[in-house]
Protein backbone atom coordinates (compact mmCIF):
# COMPACT_ATOMS: atom_id res chain seq x y z
CA UNK A 1 0.00 0.00 0.00
CA UNK A 2 2.56 2.28 0.57
CA UNK A 3 4.71 2.14 -2.76
CA UNK A 4 1.42 3.01 -4.53
CA UNK A 5 1.11 6.38 -2.10
CA UNK A 6 4.41 7.05 -3.37
CA UNK A 7 3.32 6.83 -7.23
CA UNK A 8 0.27 8.67 -6.51
CA UNK A 9 -0.18 12.29 -8.18
CA UNK A 10 -2.46 15.16 -7.33
CA UNK A 11 -4.94 17.36 -9.52
CA UNK A 12 -1.90 19.37 -10.92
CA UNK A 13 0.05 16.80 -12.11
CA UNK A 14 -3.20 15.46 -14.37
CA UNK A 15 -3.70 19.12 -15.06
CA UNK A 16 -0.23 19.23 -16.59
CA UNK A 17 0.01 15.93 -17.83
CA UNK A 18 -3.42 16.69 -19.69
CA UNK A 19 -2.10 20.05 -21.31
CA UNK A 20 1.35 18.59 -22.33
CA UNK A 21 -0.89 15.67 -24.18
CA UNK A 22 -3.03 17.81 -26.03
CA UNK A 23 -0.29 20.18 -27.14
CA UNK A 24 1.88 17.24 -28.47
CA UNK A 25 -1.21 16.20 -30.15
CA UNK A 26 -1.94 19.20 -31.81
CA UNK A 27 1.54 19.67 -32.92
CA UNK A 28 1.14 16.47 -34.29
CA UNK A 29 -1.85 17.32 -35.93
CA UNK A 30 -2.10 20.62 -37.11
CA UNK A 31 2.18 20.91 -37.68
CA UNK A 32 3.37 17.35 -38.56
CA UNK A 33 1.42 15.38 -40.10
CA UNK A 34 2.86 16.02 -43.79
CA UNK A 35 6.26 15.91 -42.36
CA UNK A 36 8.05 12.56 -43.56
CA UNK A 37 10.45 12.41 -40.88
CA UNK A 38 7.70 11.84 -38.61
CA UNK A 39 5.74 9.27 -40.95
CA UNK A 40 8.83 7.20 -41.06
CA UNK A 41 7.45 3.53 -39.99
CA UNK A 42 9.56 2.81 -36.93
CA UNK A 43 7.97 -0.84 -36.87
CA UNK A 44 5.05 -2.70 -37.37
CA UNK A 45 2.48 -4.25 -35.13
CA UNK A 46 -0.07 -6.54 -36.73
CA UNK A 47 -1.53 -4.10 -39.40
CA UNK A 48 -0.58 -1.03 -37.38
CA UNK A 49 2.35 0.95 -38.96
CA UNK A 50 4.22 2.40 -36.09
CA UNK A 51 5.35 6.26 -36.85
CA UNK A 52 6.20 9.19 -34.23
CA UNK A 53 3.36 11.28 -35.99
CA UNK A 54 0.84 7.97 -34.73
CA UNK A 55 2.13 7.89 -31.31
CA UNK A 56 1.78 11.68 -30.74
CA UNK A 57 -1.71 11.31 -32.11
CA UNK A 58 -1.99 8.51 -29.17
CA UNK A 59 -0.43 10.40 -26.46
CA UNK A 60 -2.39 13.04 -27.02
CA UNK A 61 -5.52 11.03 -26.73
CA UNK A 62 -4.73 10.80 -23.08
CA UNK A 63 -5.96 14.43 -22.71
CA UNK A 64 -9.75 14.59 -22.66
CA UNK A 65 -10.24 12.00 -20.81
CA UNK A 66 -8.08 13.85 -18.07
CA UNK A 67 -9.95 17.18 -18.67
CA UNK A 68 -13.52 15.72 -18.34
CA UNK A 69 -12.11 13.46 -14.92
CA UNK A 70 -10.97 17.23 -13.75
CA UNK A 71 -14.03 18.91 -14.56
CA UNK A 72 -16.12 16.07 -12.61
CA UNK A 73 -13.79 16.45 -9.70
CA UNK A 74 -14.43 20.40 -9.99
CA UNK A 75 -17.61 20.28 -9.48
CA UNK A 76 -17.67 17.81 -6.54
CA UNK A 77 -15.23 20.13 -4.60
CA UNK A 78 -15.56 24.17 -6.12
CA UNK A 79 -17.38 25.86 -3.23
CA UNK A 80 -19.04 27.89 -6.09
CA UNK A 81 -20.59 26.45 -8.98
CA UNK A 82 -21.91 29.64 -10.87
CA UNK A 83 -18.12 30.71 -11.61
CA UNK A 84 -16.78 27.75 -12.03
CA UNK A 85 -19.38 27.20 -14.88
CA UNK A 86 -19.12 30.73 -15.82
CA UNK A 87 -15.38 30.02 -16.40
CA UNK A 88 -15.91 27.15 -18.59
CA UNK A 89 -18.06 29.20 -20.84
CA UNK A 90 -16.06 32.25 -20.35
CA UNK A 91 -13.21 30.39 -22.09
CA UNK A 92 -15.19 28.42 -24.71
CA UNK A 93 -15.93 31.67 -26.60
CA UNK A 94 -12.65 33.25 -26.00
CA UNK A 95 -11.77 30.06 -27.46
CA UNK A 96 -13.74 29.99 -30.57
CA UNK A 97 -10.91 32.15 -32.39
CA UNK A 98 -7.86 30.60 -32.46
CA UNK A 99 -10.10 26.98 -32.81
CA UNK A 100 -11.71 28.46 -35.95
CA UNK A 101 -8.31 29.93 -37.22
CA UNK A 102 -6.22 26.62 -36.51
CA UNK A 103 -9.03 24.53 -38.41
CA UNK A 104 -9.82 26.44 -41.07
CA UNK A 105 -8.02 29.38 -41.93
CA UNK A 106 -10.77 31.95 -41.17
CA UNK A 107 -12.95 33.34 -38.46
CA UNK A 108 -15.97 30.69 -39.24
CA UNK A 109 -15.62 26.32 -38.35
CA UNK A 110 -18.69 24.54 -38.35
CA UNK A 111 -17.23 22.73 -35.71
CA UNK A 112 -17.05 24.09 -31.57
CA UNK A 113 -13.93 23.63 -29.30
CA UNK A 114 -14.00 21.48 -26.81
CA UNK A 115 -14.58 23.86 -24.29
CA UNK A 116 -18.10 24.06 -25.51
CA UNK A 117 -18.38 19.93 -24.48
CA UNK A 118 -16.60 20.22 -21.11
CA UNK A 119 -19.38 23.12 -20.49
CA UNK A 120 -22.29 21.19 -21.63
CA UNK A 121 -20.95 18.26 -19.43
CA UNK A 122 -20.70 20.47 -16.06
CA UNK A 123 -24.69 21.70 -16.59
CA UNK A 124 -25.36 18.03 -17.29
CA UNK A 125 -23.73 17.39 -13.51
CA UNK A 126 -25.81 20.45 -12.09
CA UNK A 127 -28.90 19.17 -13.84
CA UNK A 128 -28.26 15.68 -11.79
CA UNK A 129 -27.16 17.29 -8.86
CA UNK A 130 -30.50 19.84 -8.89
CA UNK A 131 -33.04 17.40 -9.91
CA UNK A 132 -31.73 14.84 -7.88
CA UNK A 133 -34.98 13.31 -6.74
CA UNK A 134 -37.28 14.83 -9.68
CA UNK A 135 -36.48 11.93 -12.92
CA UNK A 136 -38.78 13.79 -15.49
CA UNK A 137 -37.10 17.36 -14.72
CA UNK A 138 -33.53 15.62 -14.66
CA UNK A 139 -34.17 13.63 -17.56
CA UNK A 140 -35.35 16.26 -19.65
CA UNK A 141 -32.71 18.33 -19.10
CA UNK A 142 -30.19 15.95 -20.21
CA UNK A 143 -31.91 14.76 -22.94
CA UNK A 144 -31.65 18.69 -24.09
CA UNK A 145 -28.15 19.34 -23.46
CA UNK A 146 -27.72 16.14 -25.43
CA UNK A 147 -29.49 17.54 -28.31
CA UNK A 148 -27.26 20.63 -28.03
CA UNK A 149 -23.89 18.95 -27.73
CA UNK A 150 -25.65 16.42 -31.43
CA UNK A 151 -26.37 19.66 -33.04
CA UNK A 152 -23.22 22.16 -31.61
CA UNK A 153 -20.63 19.61 -33.05
CA UNK A 154 -18.36 20.74 -30.53
CA UNK A 155 -15.04 18.48 -30.02
CA UNK A 156 -15.88 15.11 -29.02
CA UNK A 157 -19.91 16.54 -29.29
CA UNK A 158 -22.62 14.12 -27.63
CA UNK A 159 -20.02 11.21 -26.77
CA UNK A 160 -18.28 13.89 -24.48
CA UNK A 161 -20.97 15.09 -23.23
CA UNK A 162 -22.17 11.61 -22.74
CA UNK A 163 -18.58 10.49 -20.98
CA UNK A 164 -18.65 13.46 -18.63
CA UNK A 165 -21.88 12.04 -17.34
CA UNK A 166 -20.30 8.23 -17.11
CA UNK A 167 -17.37 9.73 -14.93
CA UNK A 168 -19.46 11.32 -12.54
CA UNK A 169 -21.89 8.21 -11.96
CA UNK A 170 -19.30 5.85 -11.80
CA UNK A 171 -16.69 7.97 -9.58
CA UNK A 172 -16.79 5.66 -7.10
CA UNK A 173 -16.02 2.66 -9.31
CA UNK A 174 -12.89 2.48 -11.14
CA UNK A 175 -12.77 -0.53 -12.93
CA UNK A 176 -16.41 -0.28 -14.34
CA UNK A 177 -15.82 3.73 -15.29
CA UNK A 178 -12.29 2.28 -16.75
CA UNK A 179 -13.72 -0.22 -19.12
CA UNK A 180 -16.98 1.79 -19.98
CA UNK A 181 -14.95 5.02 -21.09
CA UNK A 182 -12.55 2.83 -23.38
CA UNK A 183 -16.10 2.31 -25.48
CA UNK A 184 -17.57 5.85 -25.18
CA UNK A 185 -14.61 8.13 -27.11
CA UNK A 186 -13.21 7.36 -30.89
CA UNK A 187 -10.02 5.46 -30.66
CA UNK A 188 -11.43 2.57 -27.89
CA UNK A 189 -8.15 1.72 -26.26
CA UNK A 190 -6.27 5.07 -26.91
CA UNK A 191 -8.38 7.53 -24.37
CA UNK A 192 -8.53 4.18 -22.11
CA UNK A 193 -4.87 4.95 -21.47
CA UNK A 194 -6.01 7.53 -19.64
CA UNK A 195 -7.16 5.70 -16.68
CA UNK A 196 -3.62 4.85 -15.61
CA UNK A 197 -3.03 8.20 -14.36
CA UNK A 198 -6.46 8.78 -13.16
CA UNK A 199 -6.20 5.88 -11.13
CA UNK A 200 -3.29 7.50 -9.96
CA UNK A 201 -4.75 10.60 -8.27
CA UNK A 202 -4.52 11.20 -4.66
CA UNK A 203 -7.44 13.44 -4.67
CA UNK A 204 -5.10 16.21 -3.79
CA UNK A 205 -5.11 20.03 -5.03
CA UNK A 206 -1.52 19.89 -6.16
CA UNK A 207 0.96 22.84 -6.17
CA UNK A 208 -1.99 24.91 -8.67
CA UNK A 209 -3.34 27.16 -5.77
CA UNK A 210 -3.59 30.81 -7.02
CA UNK A 211 -5.85 32.15 -8.93
CA UNK A 212 -3.48 33.39 -11.42
CA UNK A 213 -2.19 29.14 -12.00
CA UNK A 214 -5.94 28.33 -12.40
CA UNK A 215 -6.72 31.05 -14.76
CA UNK A 216 -3.20 30.67 -16.41
CA UNK A 217 -4.24 26.50 -16.85
CA UNK A 218 -7.09 27.76 -18.84
CA UNK A 219 -5.69 30.02 -20.98
CA UNK A 220 -3.02 27.53 -22.29
CA UNK A 221 -6.03 26.25 -24.67
CA UNK A 222 -6.71 29.37 -26.65
CA UNK A 223 -3.15 30.46 -26.39
CA UNK A 224 -1.30 27.36 -27.68
CA UNK A 225 -3.96 27.46 -30.66
CA UNK A 226 -3.21 30.88 -31.78
CA UNK A 227 0.75 29.74 -30.91
CA UNK A 228 0.50 26.59 -33.50
CA UNK A 229 -1.80 29.12 -36.23
CA UNK A 230 0.79 31.79 -36.18
CA UNK A 231 3.63 29.19 -36.69
CA UNK A 232 1.91 27.48 -39.42
CA UNK A 233 1.40 30.69 -41.32
CA UNK A 234 4.55 31.99 -40.41
CA UNK A 235 6.32 28.86 -41.76
CA UNK A 236 3.75 28.30 -44.79
CA UNK A 237 2.43 25.21 -43.64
Amino acid sequence: MNNIKNFSITGSTLKLLAIFSMLVDHIGLFVLRNDEAFLQVLCTIGSREITPYFLMRVFGRLAFPIFAFLVVEGFVHTRDRLKYGRNLLLFAFISELPWNLIHAGTWHYPGQNVFFTLFLGYIGLCCLSYWNEESVKKGIGLLLLLAVSFKLHADYGYRGFAFILMLYALRDSLLLKSVIGCCMLPGAWMPGLAFVPIALYNGQRGFIQSVFEKYCFYAFYPVHLMTLYLYKVVCGI
